[in-house]
């Protein structure tokens, strides 16, 4: 899967990423490369991908984030079958003392 989407220009934005070193930092790139839309949209799947690993319903999910079952149902298939990068997050933010 990730090979669809691995190229040079996919590389770069991942470097640059990794060169961000504050929250505000992030804000600033991130307010420049993608609409506000899109990054609601980002951290709303992330909201979700925690809640589902929470073992929270998707009726409470909804509640609480107003995301859709098909972006709930997305997620949950990225959470089983993905690539792990949900989990990877979820245990550096943990270890880092930033999620419980």
């Amino acid at each position: 899967m990730i090979d669809k989407i691995k190229s040079d220009n996919m590389d770069l934005l991942f470097q640059a990423i990794l060169t961000l070193e504050t929250v505000e930092d992030c804000y600033k790139f991130f307010d420049d490369l993608c609409t506000s839309i899109e990054l609601k949209s980002f951290a709303q799947r992330l909201h979700v991908a925690r809640l589902l690993d929470e073992h929270r319903v998707y009726n409470s999910i909804v509640s609480e984030t107003g995301a859709s079952t098909a972006t709930i149902s997305r997620v949950n298939r990225s959470l089983k079958d993905g690539n792990d990068g949900y989990n990877i997050v979820f245990d550096r933010l943990k270890e880092n003392g930033l999620l419980k």
